[in-house]
């Protein structure tokens, strides 16, 4: 059963919220009262929706009574007593709790892994398919700090994605990506295999993470890499090194002044994400048997070139439409993962 007084509850809250916007709530408040009303109208909706279906229930059995109506009502019935299971799945769904952070934009940093060259062009191959999966999105992608390999490769890239329900969707990605193809240095045409590492964090606001600036280390110095518009020739990138944690962040664009700012978010974001993992951790002890644990030790994926395949193991989904995928087509994947992770969560409810 639905849970009565904590939807009525759900109700009170949106009509209250909804009355200090249209009343011209204090300024200082209308951004947060705005994003729990956004929150919570979805799962109004789905309230209103399995609440309908319900009273046309009941509706629908009190005129089978009068025989003019009889068959009218039997095929009403017949409708809702289909639908009702189904809305009222899409309702449990919508009143699980909500990772706070889901609505955030997200950091996303790529490092190879074990394989040398061939895992570094593969970082590069992930950083191009989140690109173009954030473009067709419609999300802001910036990159923050890139430091490519000799042949183009990436050895560490950091970037920034902003859109609505950016980390919600892309926090399923921190783990181990395995790649089996036969790499460009490779003449024999033998098959290898090698990895790179994805972590994506919540961006984390300064109210957030307090960091003293006693507590860092800003250093100032000239870009490195293979070349490319991230180097430069000035002494503009800088690197931030976290004295309490050793943490060093770099950011290498053009402006010293952006440099700082982007440092200190990833930086940030590192933290809150640490903060995170604790909190976590103590909370759950089945996390780890969660799709969005973010352990990002687990392999969670195969790239397949030579099948043309690409298999998630923490679902056991498997695609043969790898070039549909690095074009940045993660959105049946993502679907899936969360789908899987919704119904761990209420099947643990029961």
């Amino acid at each position: 059963m639905l849970p009565e007084d904590r939807l009525a509850q759900i109700i009170q809250r949106f009509e209250f919220l909804e009355a200090q916007l249209n009343a011209g709530a204090d300024p200082a408040q209308i951004a947060r009262i705005s994003r729990e009303y956004a929150e919570l109208k979805p799962v109004v909706e789905e309230i209103g929706q399995w609440r309908a279906a319900r009273d046309g229930i009941s509706e629908a059995q009190a005129m089978l009574a009068d025989p003019e109506m009889r068959e009218l009502a039997e095929d009403e019935l017949s409708r809702l007593r289909e639908a009702l299971p189904e809305l009222e799945q899409k309702l449990r769904i919508a009143l699980l709790p909500k990772d706070a952070a889901d609505a955030r934009p997200a950091i996303i940093e790529i490092r190879p892994g074990t394989g040398g060259e061939e895992a570094a062009l593969f970082a590069g191959d992930l950083l191009a398919m989140y690109r173009r999966h954030a473009e067709a999105q419609g999300w802001d992608f910036q990159l923050l700090d890139l430091t490519e390999s000799d042949l183009g490769g990436v050895r560490e890239a950091v970037a920034r994605i902003a859109g609505e329900g950016v980390f919600a969707q892309l926090k399923y990605e921190s783990g181990v990506h395995r790649v089996q193809r036969v790499p460009e240095t490779e003449s024999g045409g033998r098959i290898h295999t090698s990895a790179a590492t994805v972590a994506v964090l919540p961006e984390a606001e300064e109210v957030d993470i307090d960091i003293p600036a006693a507590d860092i280390r800003i250093d100032t110095m000239r870009a490195s890499g293979a070349g490319g518009q991230h180097v430069n020739t000035t002494d503009s990138a800088v690197r931030i090194t976290h004295l309490p944690t050793g943490i060093v962040v770099t950011s290498s664009e053009k402006s010293q002044h952006q440099n700082r700012a982007n440092a200190m978010a990833v930086l940030r974001a590192r933290l809150y994400d640490m903060e995170r993992a604790r909190s976590d951790a103590e909370r759950a002890a089945d996390r780890k048997s969660q799709v969005g644990s973010g352990d990002r030790s687990e392999r969670i994926r195969t790239y397949n070139f030579p099948q043309g395949r690409m298999t998630d193991h923490r679902i056991n989904l498997t695609l043969y439409a790898l070039d549909r995928v690095m074009a940045g087509d993660l959105t049946e994947i993502i679907d899936a993962l969360v789908a899987h992770d919704q119904a761990a969560r209420l099947a643990a409810q029961e």
